[in-house]
């Protein structure tokens, strides 16, 4: 099982929003790094939902439902999406800054790539976030 993470702006689509709906298609990734992490996934990995923006915190855990299928949003090109069903929201959400003075995560993607909407996590830095969402 791998680890990921993806990263949306909140009012675009936030993680209450996928809880509501249940299940999502996540489309229109159109970096093609990004694009090769959701090739990689498989059903059943695990997948921090982060929130862009004026947020900038993890906030919740959602599980890989369907791996990478054609992006249904892309008009041209070999782009695809995947779906995800969340799990729950974390604790209290995880911030940039506290990413940035861990020393188990600033050397995660997030921290080094900040930009970049679909990221792999070592199962340490996965747990880390976690172990940090719980920490009051």
């Amino acid at each position: 099982m791998a680890h990921w993470l993806v990263k949306e702006e909140p009012a675009h689509y936030s993680f209450a929003d996928l809880q509501r709906d249940g299940r999502a298609t996540w489309t229109g990734v159109r970096n093609f790094q990004a694009r090769n992490h959701l090739r990689a996934m498989r059903k059943g990995d695990r997948v921090l939902y982060y929130h862009t923006g004026d947020e900038k915190a993890a906030v919740g855990e959602c599980l890989v439902a369907r791996p990478a299928f054609p992006d249904p949003s892309a008009k041209e090109g070999d782009w695809v999406a995947v779906e995800l069903r969340p799990s729950q929201p974390l604790p209290r959400p995880v911030t940039l800054a506290e990413a940035k003075a861990d020393p188990v995560l600033r050397d995660s993607v997030l921290v080094k790539a900040a930009r970049l909407s679909v990221q792999p996590l070592t199962e340490a830095q996965y747990q880390r976030f976690l172990a940090l969402a719980r920490k009051k």
